[in-house]
């Protein structure tokens, strides 16, 4: 499922827009190989945290966590997540066309 780029704009802060820019086409073929390497490494932490800050989120707001939240409050949070996984995706169909990522 794609995203807007209006909703990009709402879940993203500024250098994690950069990140999923630079994994569209044309950014990601300029990257040379240690470029496009550090990039995937990057998406695949930032959409880790997304995930572990939703997971508890979730928690919490069963009251099973040590916080309190609201229901769906990791809704921004799995957005996020979805929007960085895509750009992931992107990037390691990159690594994939390139043969796999020499250095």
């Amino acid at each position: 499922m794609t995203t807007s780029r209006r909703n990009v704009d709402r879940v993203l802060d500024k250098g994690e827009k950069d990140l999923v820019e630079s994994s569209r086409h044309p950014g990601v073929s300029a990257l040379d190989g240690k470029e496009l390497a550090k990039l995937v490494k990057l998406l695949r932490e930032r959409r880790d945290r997304a995930r572990d800050i939703a997971k508890s989120q979730r928690r919490n707001a069963r009251g099973k966590g040590a916080g309190t939240a609201k229901e769906g409050a990791e809704r921004g949070n799995k957005e996020k997540m979805s929007v960085l996984a895509q750009a992931l995706q992107r990037a390691n169909k990159e690594v994939a066309r390139r043969g796999g990522i020499e250095g």
